[in-house]
């Protein structure tokens, strides 16, 4: 008897919801909150009749920790599942403490105002003393590790796709395939099309804001910064073909750094059309992907915000999207001796999981991973208190999981190597 407050009700977490529901002899009570309690109901009402689970639905600003409170004290759940912006993090954790509850997100922090002066002071330390400039990084949360030990609580970080599986991927290799890894390159490939000139596959705010930001890599412990964009390979995808990839920085390799031991390179590619990035660097180039308020006709607006509402909601997309995404690790390095490569990955397709979940790819390998990894949690398969990334647990029952519902891994051990 397992019972979970979910926040958030945008595409992540309906397919979360959802595939939770199909899960209901781990997950028999669900409370959903969000800001907009609408959403909320009408995904409640959509799922009454189709699962056991019982359901219930909230209003919270997240962003309010008193809100937060209230809200976990009223429902009393056995976990809290952030899948709500990752500026909300911090507030949810905090309420989680109080209240003595484990807690559970998809992305690690960012703050969504990137000039406040206290904030951008640590941050401007940060990118001094570890060499990197993105605007989201692990230290926020890594911070709270001693209050969730003492707590006897659990919070784990970044459990959907990427972060997340391509970190269990990482443990797998670890503890199965290599006796020493040399090279981690994650590559992250949607060889979808939703017909749109432009359109963000999740929230427009967090993604342009990644895409848009320096790239970066890890090279022998330390951080290597490069323009946007700047590096560009081709790979040919298993099932998708040959894309276009571009090297970015992505939060799991500053975790990955630290927990798999003797690593000498990381890196993180992801794949863009040029349409895509023609209609992103026009956006840029006019100040639209700006998070600094704007006057404009006697009030304030966010660039980014306001473009936010005028493109297509991400979570309206899965009926229009076709094709496959493909995303997993290409590992060097060495077993009994030998040199060894090896290559694990998952393909998902667009139209097969808007037919089971009403949604595309994107949103679906990041939520059937979050559900995942509730299952790890509340079924004591991970049980160690304090803050933790995916790779710190057994991928063994989680990888498992993944197979199970919707998520199966692939593997090559005679990978191309990108150069």
């Amino acid at each position: 008897m397992s019972k979970v407050l979910v926040i958030g009700c945008g595409g992540v977490a309906q397919v979360a919801i959802r595939k939770c529901a199909q899960r209901s002899e781990v997950f028999t009570e669900m409370c959903i909150a969000s800001r907009t309690k609408s959403k909320c109901d009408a995904l409640a009402e959509d799922l009454k009749g189709t699962t056991p689970m019982k359901i219930t639905t909230a209003r919270v600003d997240a962003d309010k920790v008193d809100e937060v409170i209230a809200l976990i004290r009223d429902c009393k759940p056995d976990l809290v599942m952030n899948i709500a912006l990752p500026y909300q993090d911090l507030t949810i954790m905090d309420a989680c403490l109080a209240c003595g509850v484990n807690y559970m997100d998809t992305a690690n922090y960012e703050p969504e105002d990137t000039d406040d002066p206290a904030w951008r002071e640590i941050y401007e330390k940060r990118c001094r003393e570890k060499g990197f400039s993105a605007y989201f990084d692990y230290s926020w949360q890594w911070a709270y590790r001693e209050r969730f030990e003492k707590a006897g609580l659990i919070a784990l970080l970044g459990c959907g796709f990427d972060p997340g599986v391509t970190q269990a991927y990482c443990a797998y290799a670890q503890k199965h395939e290599f006796d020493q890894i040399d090279t981690i390159d994650i590559l992250d490939c949607n060889g979808g099309d939703h017909g749109y000139p432009f359109a963000t596959n999740f929230n427009p705010e967090v993604n342009l804001r990644e895409v848009s930001a320096p790239g970066s890599y890890i090279e022998n412990g330390k951080w290597v910064e490069i323009p946007a964009m700047s590096i560009k390979r081709e790979y040919d995808f298993d099932q998708v073909g040959r894309k276009d990839m571009y090297l970015l920085h992505h939060e799991e390799l500053e975790s990955l750094a630290e927990n798999i031991p003797g690593v000498k390179r990381l890196r993180f590619f992801m794949t863009f059309g040029q349409s895509y990035l023609t209609h992103m660097k026009c956006l840029e180039n006019v100040g639209m992907l700006s998070t600094t308020p704007v006057s404009f006709e006697g009030r304030e607006i966010v660039p980014i915000k306001f473009l936010k509402a005028l493109l297509p909601d991400p979570a309206s997309l899965g009926p229009r999207t076709v094709g496959k995404t493909n995303i997993g690790c290409i590992f060097t390095g060495k077993k009994d001796g030998k040199e060894k490569t090896y290559y694990i990955y998952n393909v998902c397709d667009h139209q097969a999981c808007y037919r089971e979940v009403k949604s595309q790819a994107i949103s679906y390998t990041t939520g059937v991973p979050a559900m995942c990894g509730a299952m790890m949690l509340l079924t004591g398969k991970w049980n160690t208190p304090g803050v933790h990334t995916v790779e710190e647990f057994d991928p063994d029952p989680f990888l498992e999981a993944l197979d199970q519902n919707g998520l199966p891994r692939s593997e090559n051990r005679a990978p191309v190597i990108v150069e």
